[in-house]
């Protein structure tokens, strides 16, 4: 089945849009292009720009052969909202054909988390003795210390520090700016790396004098560290130590979360610290707090 010449050409211009314009990570971006052209795939060589509600539903109809999970569906049916919304800005649509989809209700389990215990286990493993190590080192205090997404980390220009106020700016999604705190341990790390490790960290190659627009962090050829090898480093550590859970830079963002509000932070500061849109997005963690309460009271209560 082919695809539609025009079609095609309106979802390489949305891909650009959602990287560039609306700062969709990399990971979110490339789920919404694969929904969005396996839908075109569908359509075939009918326009995407000349479809009604009743043609985006008898899509989803179809998709059901395949058994996909509510969160799965739920995505899809994101990815087709944000696109033709994007085509009804740019005034190729009259109307948004699957604005009134319904997605399926998403089970919404409880983000896990790290204890104090088990963050500073990961911390003490990383061999700070060379230049790479003590860069890890770094991004991990960060990420604990700043509840940052692993994007936002990835994508730090010099000019977005302000270590005098131990403060850093970030964009986080929709390209939204917002100002971040960091600790004075954090902060120490940061400027450590910055004068000592960074120049080393690319070997054999020269890291020219840093700018307001060069990336914080490097890898071995003196390009932009990428999040995928952020999470490299987290597995080979966790891999080390044995530790029984999966770790991810975002539980670095849900144990920074937990913790501010375990130790009485008020919910709008976490939200602003988090970047979160909603306030909803941020009372989840007020669930885990409890949870874990109710763990640590049954655990140690005699009559629990």
């Amino acid at each position: 089945m082919g695809l539609n010449t025009k079609s095609k050409q309106d979802l390489e211009d949305f891909k650009s849009y959602i990287l560039i314009e609306k700062n969709f990570s990399q990971y979110t971006a490339k789920a919404y292009y694969a929904d969005v052209l396996a839908y075109l795939i569908w359509l075939g060589e009918e326009e995407c720009e000349g479809v009604n509600f009743s043609k985006v539903r008898e899509y989803l109809h179809y998709i059901q052969v395949y058994n996909y999970k509510k969160t799965t569906i739920a995505r899809k049916i994101a990815s087709l909202r944000t696109f033709y919304k994007y085509l009804h800005r740019e005034k190729k649509v009259e109307n948004n054909p699957a604005e009134n989809l319904i997605s399926p209700k998403r089970p919404r389990s409880l983000p896990k988390f790290l204890t104090t215990d088990e963050i500073e286990q990961i911390l003490g493993n990383i061999n700070i003795d060379t230049p790479a190590g003590f860069r890890n080192r770094t991004i991990l205090e960060l990420l604990w210390a700043s509840g940052m997404r692993v994007s936002e980390l990835s994508g730090l220009n010099f000019g977005n520090l302000n270590l005098d106020n131990n403060e850093i700016t970030v964009f986080g999604k929709g390209a939204k700016e917002r100002i971040i705190l960091i600790t004075d341990r954090a902060k120490n790390y940061l400027k450590n790396y910055i004068e000592t490790a960074r120049s080393l960290v690319a070997k054999g190659y020269t890291v020219p004098p840093f700018t307001d627009d060069s990336p914080v962090f490097i890898n071995k050829t003196g390009y932009r560290l990428q999040t995928k090898m952020i999470r490299n480093v987290i597995n080979d550590i966790v891999e080390k130590i044995e530790l029984p859970k999966h770790v991810t830079p975002h539980m670095f963002r849900h144990s920074f979360a937990t913790h501010l509000i375990e130790n009485g932070a008020d919910l709008r500061v976490v939200q602003e610290l988090l970047g979160h849109a909603s306030i909803s997005n941020t009372q989840i963690y007020t669930h885990i707090s409890m949870h874990h309460m109710k763990e640590v009271y049954e655990e140690t209560h005699p009559r629990a």
